[in-house]
């Protein structure tokens, strides 16, 4: 529903932008909003926030002091338009509880959604803008609609204290909360590499590998170590080829191979990286291996076929200079034969002294 149509479906005229109140049977004015807040449920119990859920989501609720990434747009009452709004942004970004996000109302919502979940909110003043509101966009004492759409979250208050403290404290930690904050790390790290910032995914990733390099695990739990370094490396990789350092991409893969000599990802990360060196040999065995792991993975097919065409291209070039240079010697000899017979009988002709052109070039 555009935001020009948000308010029509009320049965109310829009008049320049704005919707007059409607009444009740008895002729007593009623607001858009306090129609709206008898069919929504209260959060905080002093109906200061109020909810509809317009699409359920799934999973866990938000917990206290996370990341969360979201569509909203703010409404004043009685108009169409949204006097704030991140939905026509490109490129949302994950935003703190308490710290990037500071509205009463909202950070009290947002602790009651789930994943995939778009919701109806009415602010009440003491969970808004306040008494003063916020001039002059806000006017005092105003409740606000909110829709909000939580599109993901990560609950990184656990990996924030981690880091804040020092490694022999972080040695006590037991495995599985341990584990817990390098997966954390992760999924920021792959939330920043989808925005393209691969920097600070890479710096991410860097973060989760050294704790897992120094994690002392027993024979039973060393799989899950294992396994969660597998993915870690396997991220590097592949932001060190989007950074062009295809060195270090192939390092971080081969080190992934270490743990999975099999892995298909692995295989062809490294393919990748030995082509962008122009490594032809070691990027095709490589490629063949992942191929024999993953037969109808089209993205190892297609980078096969751009192996094959780059080596035609380089041996194309090998050859073509091969050619100039047996050209040139072939010059130089004539050229020499020539200097001996002027020696004899000095000559200027025509083929001399192209030959003499040809042989400064």
């Amino acid at each position: 529903m555009e935001a020009g149509e948000r308010w029509g479906g009320w049965g109310r005229e829009k008049r320049n932008g704005a919707c007059p109140p409607a009444e009740d049977g008895e002729g007593d004015v009623v607001s858009p909003y306090h129609r709206l807040s008898q069919r929504m449920q209260d959060v905080t119990g002093d109906r200061g926030v109020l909810k509809e859920v317009i699409r359920a989501g799934a999973g866990d609720v938000v917990p206290a002091e996370a990341s969360v990434l979201v569509k909203f747009s703010g409404y004043l009452e009685h108009m169409d338009r949204p006097f704030d709004t991140n939905c026509f942004k490109k490129n949302l970004r994950l935003m703190k509880l308490g710290e990037e996000i500071t509205l009463r109302g909202m950070i009290v919502g947002l602790l009651t959604m789930k994943r995939g979940e778009l919701a109806r909110f009415l602010f009440r003043s003491p969970y808004a803008f306040g008494m003063t509101g916020c001039p002059p966009l806000i006017p005092p004492n105003a409740t606000v609609l909110f829709e909000i759409e939580l599109l993901d979250f990560l609950d990184t208050a656990e990996s924030e204290e981690f880091f804040e403290l020092t490694p022999e404290q972080q040695e006590r930690f037991p495995l599985q909360k341990v584990l817990k904050v390098t997966e954390t790390e992760r999924e920021f790290g792959n939330y920043l590499f989808r925005q393209k910032h691969f920097m600070d995914a890479r710096e991410r990733y860097k973060r989760a590998s050294s704790v897992l390099h120094r994690v002392a695990a027993k024979e039973d739990e060393q799989t899950k170590v294992d396994t969660a370094k597998l993915l870690v490396l396997l991220n590097l990789s592949i932001t060190y080829l989007k950074l062009r350092h295809p060195a270090r991409a192939l390092l971080y893969g081969e080190r992934a191979l270490e743990l999975d000599q099999k892995n298909a990802k692995a295989l062809f990360r490294c393919g990748q990286a030995c082509l962008s060196l122009a490594e032809y040999e070691r990027a095709r065995d490589f490629l063949v291996r992942a191929q024999k792991e993953q037969p109808f993975n089209h993205d190892i097919n297609n980078e096969l076929k751009k192996l094959a065409s780059c080596y035609r291209e380089f041996k194309d070039k090998e050859k073509e200079m091969c050619t100039r240079m047996f050209s040139s010697l072939s010059v130089e000899e004539e050229l020499k034969t020539c200097v001996c017979k002027q020696r004899k009988r000095p000559c200027n002709s025509m083929r001399f002294l192209l030959l003499q052109e040809q042989a400064s070039l």
